[in-house]
């Protein structure tokens, strides 16, 4: 999944892609890199960042999906947990929702996601931007990251949307410290294995990152970025949401093959 901010204040991207040409020409790239899905997000989620009024939200998305509703080859996934928002880009083009809040913010969102038949991201968070790190206390991150996604797919089931539709992420980054950020990646798998769904994740350039690789900008954190990506893939996730297209699609390609000969190996182990 690659990601197209069309934001101002990015954590990640250097080059802000406001002008809907720009962010155009960027998607389309990502997908000649061998990206699979876009996702367009119209605000930063980063830590700290500030709300962005729906009207707004919308100006800066629904353009950008319209023009590209008819350029792309690859599923267009939008960013965002506004139920108008959601509403808009599906009808622009978009066919999933990737909602950061686990409907915790509009609850509204999960009516608009089942009627109009989009796919959803569903994702761990806790608190608003502001207040994220406030709520990272944790007995067990992955035992309590699994109970609070396993409510999210409950009320989204409630809400008329079909199960098989549906793909979680355990939030990397989002309130969560460092040492919750890399648990969840170490049991990633049995997370996958307690909620039976697919999973997203989601760790690139992130400050957890730091933890290992010192205070490095974000834009230079794209080696520890294809670690975490590896380690995702090895464990079971099936979607990884990623800035540097072209180099992690070789991360991921590589670390397919190994979890394919793992699998392979352990067949015929139990045969």
């Amino acid at each position: 999944m690659g990601i197209l901010n069309v934001t101002p204040d990015s954590f990640a991207d250097a080059s802000p892609k406001l002008d809907p040409a720009t962010a155009v020409d960027a998607a389309l790239r990502m997908e000649a890199e061998g990206a699979d899905l876009i996702d367009v997000g119209g605000e930063s989620t980063r830590p700290g960042a500030a709300p962005v009024p729906a009207d707004e939200e919308l100006a800066r998305v629904v353009p950008v999906i319209r023009a590209l509703a008819t350029r792309l080859q690859i599923p267009m996934s939008v960013d965002t947990y506004k139920a108008s928002v959601a509403r808009a880009a599906v009808d622009a083009g978009a066919s999933i929702v990737n909602d950061v809040s686990g409907f915790r913010f509009e609850p509204d969102l999960a009516r608009a996601v089942a009627e109009s038949g989009a796919a959803l991201v569903l994702m761990h968070s806790r608190g608003r931007s502001s207040t994220m790190y406030d709520e990272a206390v944790y007995d067990d991150v992955v035992r309590e990251v699994i109970g609070e996604l396993g409510g999210c797919v409950r009320f989204a089931v409630d809400s008329g949307i079909a199960a098989d539709r549906i793909i979680l992420d355990p939030g990397i980054g989002f309130a969560k410290r460092a040492s919750h950020s890399y648990g969840v990646l170490a049991r990633l798998g049995e997370l996958a294995s307690a909620l039976d769904r697919p999973i997203l994740v989601g760790p690139s350039r992130k400050s957890f990152l730091r933890e290992a690789v010192g205070d490095r900008p974000a834009a230079e954190r794209d080696w520890a970025t294809a670690a975490a990506t590896a380690a995702a893939v090895l464990s079971g996730a099936h979607v990884v949401r990623v800035h540097a297209v072209g180099e992690m699609v070789q991360v991921v390609r590589v670390a397919e093959e190994i979890r394919k000969e793992g699998q392979r190996a352990e067949g015929k182990g139990q045969s």
